[in-house]
């Protein structure tokens, strides 16, 4: 049983994190939320900020989930797996629950370079240049690197795009400019798999 209120009282302060941003969201809100007690909820998360970097994990394995299975079925042509992850971000932003990216969101609550939040969103994004720079290392790619950190710029600007003016299909966009960065980056391979 505790075990579940544990993962419980994680899972409505994720939502509310994310649909209301963490500041915003206290602790009363969320004992509120999850029909429990402060002190139940300080036994699983001493501090607001440890269940705001629970929250961070839990998105982040759940993110990480959602692109291993995208690019699991987006063939073997490693260029298609690089446009692939965009594919991923464009469909999260057609929900109507989306409000962002939630590490870019924490980010910008929690400024503090000392903050064990930033820590947990700089690691996300460090985590996903890295994926991005393997992509691109299976792609030929001449600095995998430097097309790694272009593609993660271009998909971070297009969530906060997407954040501040819904319905403006940034992503698209910003696959497209992918497109000719990893035209560009990669060296000439055989006939690529659809997109």
């Amino acid at each position: 049983m505790a075990r579940n209120l544990q993962q419980h009282i994680l899972d409505v302060a994720s939502e509310l994190f994310y649909s209301q941003g963490i500041k915003a969201t206290g602790v009363d809100a969320i004992v509120k939320a999850a029909g429990t007690t402060k002190m139940s909820l300080y036994k699983y998360f001493p501090s607001k900020d440890d269940l705001v970097v629970a929250h961070l994990s839990k998105s982040r394995v759940k993110l990480q989930g959602i692109i291993e299975a995208e690019l699991a079925q987006s063939g073997t042509d490693p260029r298609r797996k690089l446009l692939a992850v965009f594919d991923v971000f464009e469909r999260l932003q057609a929900s109507p629950a989306f409000r962002g990216c939630p590490f870019i969101n924490a980010s910008a609550e929690f400024a503090d370079a000392g903050s064990p939040v930033q820590q947990a969103a700089a690691d996300f994004s460090e985590g996903f240049r890295r994926l991005l720079a393997t992509l691109a290392a299976e792609a030929d790619a001449r600095d995998p690197d430097s097309l790694a950190k272009h593609l993660s710029m271009l998909i971070a600007g297009a969530l906060v795009r997407e954040q501040m003016q819904r319905g403006s299909a940034p992503m698209r966009s910003a696959r497209e400019a992918a497109e000719v960065l990893i035209g560009h980056a990669c060296a000439p391979s055989g006939p690529a798999e659809p997109a």
